[in-house]
């Protein structure tokens, strides 16, 4: 046979990505296995396992982590919202443009190979590659320029001249209002991809669904008997399992149209647990002195950390909410107004994380909380990272971030209803035609291994600065 022939075939091998926003593993492998039959079947005819998530473990930026196969720190973001300077209120957004390092498509585009992505995380504003993309969740809206290239913008408001990048205050006790937008929003970006499917050809193809992510912060409290909110019989427990079986559903139309050489990868940034409650690391950091006020908060009112006068001359630390923790400290010679001494910076680091760590429940009983150093958990560390990274509770509990409760225990989200947290592992399922391993777990596979697992199938050399390994 032909060298180059041979060269041609290797190198259009198909990879077709469904990405799963927040997919938990084991509600996929184990609780609703038996009502999955597609993502059964596609364990039942390849790898899959659990997948170690980005710290921190959240859709910004384990997204980007997973597609360019480099850590936060090398990214040079922490979350969605990340200090600009180090004074103490200018943040910026982690939009497409912080992207600096190469996605999966940038290799594959300099290879020839055509890829479509569609509604992934943080590629708004849109850049261009060989294909087609539809940016993601946070595009402002359809007037935006949302695709590339420009004109497929005219397509795809023909197929939908609504369509939806992602639901509206998903954290609202409007129950019924928010489940009919979560499935609005997932027909419409279904009906774009059967629609690219169709008429673009492609060597990649991926879509993240953002609607399991909703539905788990939602719902979760409705199906997960283990959660304290949790009452048999409710109105909405299958809410969320329903919602499985139509995302499966459509998953087994799109593999119906796949030739038999594609190979099919389902994977999540994340997993999800139960939310036992919130843990308000600035009364926490109040109350413990390192945190001081020019006018100290009252009991009951309420405030966001934004509205609160604070002492930098007696200030050592301050942190902000979210579903991880994030702290930072007021070091002198570099913070505006500092104070802690640059040769005591670790001391006071490690002073924290003992104190931390031993914070419990309010009946006593320690939550098991972990804490990172930045430079523990990155080969390298760019722009400018949380000083401690903390999962209260292993992510059982969220940081609130706001001021004015009665200690630094709630059961309330100060940002809306939620009852869900992320959990550190999301999943994958690999099922390659080439790849003989049928129905086989796979232990210690890490979000990073992707890009490089994803290029080694598509018979592409993987780049040796990927800190990811090949699945196999």
């Amino acid at each position: 046979m032909n060298i180059l022939n041979i060269f041609k075939r290797k190198s259009s091998r198909k990879v077709f990505v469904i990405g799963l926003d927040c997919a938990d593993p084991k509600l996929v492998f184990e609780k609703w296995k038996d009502d999955l039959p597609n993502l059964r079947h596609l364990m039942e005819s390849g790898i899959y396992g659990k997948l170690k998530s980005a710290t921190p473990a959240i859709t910004v930026p384990a997204w980007s982590s997973m597609l360019t196969s480099k850590d936060p720190g090398v990214l040079g973001f922490y979350g969605f919202r990340n200090r600009a300077d180090y004074s103490y209120e200018k943040m910026t957004i982690a939009m497409g443009d912080k992207v600096r390092e190469k996605r999966i498509w940038n290799y594959l585009s300099k290879a020839g190979l055509k890829s479509t992505v569609i509604c992934v995380p943080q590629t708004y504003p849109v850049r261009p590659l060989n294909g087609h993309l539809i940016s993601g969740f946070l595009t402002p809206n359809i007037k935006s320029d949302f695709t590339y290239p420009f004109s497929l913008k005219k397509e795809i408001l023909s197929v939908e001249p609504d369509f939806v990048f992602d639901v509206k205050d998903f954290r609202t006790d409007d129950k019924d209002r928010l489940l009919d937008q979560i499935y609005t929003m997932t027909k419409k970006q279904f009906n774009v991809v059967d629609y690219m499917l169709k008429n673009k050809p492609w060597n990649f193809f991926m879509h993240v669904v953002m609607g399991v992510d909703r539905i788990h912060h939602a719902f979760w409290h409705f199906t997960d008997t283990e959660h304290f909110r949790y009452e048999a019989g409710n109105q909405y427990e299958n809410a969320i399992r329903d919602y499985y079986i139509f995302i499966d559903q459509k998953i087994g139309e799109w593999l119906n149209q796949l030739d038999k050489h594609t190979s099919v990868l389902v994977v999540s940034d994340h997993g999800a647990k139960r939310m036992d409650g919130g843990i308000c690391i600035n009364e926490w950091l109040w109350r413990n002195g390192y945190l001081h006020f020019k006018n100290n908060p009252k009991k009951g009112q309420i405030r966001s950390f934004d509205e609160m006068e604070i002492d930098w001359s007696k200030t050592k630390a301050w942190g902000s909410g979210g579903y991880y923790g994030r702290l930072f400290l007021n070091v002198k010679d570099r913070e505006p107004n500092g104070i802690i001494p640059p040769e005591e910076y670790e001391n006071v680091r490690d002073e924290l994380i003992e104190k931390l760590k031993a914070i419990t429940n309010p009946e006593g009983e320690n939550i098991g909380t972990r804490v990172f150093k930045p430079q523990d958990v990155y080969k390298s560390i760019n722009n400018i990272p949380p000083d401690l990274i903390i999962y209260f509770g292993d992510l059982l509990w969220r940081s609130v971030g706001s001021m004015g409760y009665d200690g630094w225990h709630t059961y309330e989200n100060d940002t809306g209803p939620d009852s869900c947290n992320h959990a550190e592992h999301g999943l994958f399922i690999l099922s390659d035609p080439k790849n003989k391993k049928h129905n086989r777990m796979i232990e210690d596979a890490q979000l990073m291994d992707i890009a490089p697992t994803v290029l080694s199938i598509m018979g592409q050399k993987v780049p040796s600065d990927m800190q990811g390994k090949v699945i196999s």
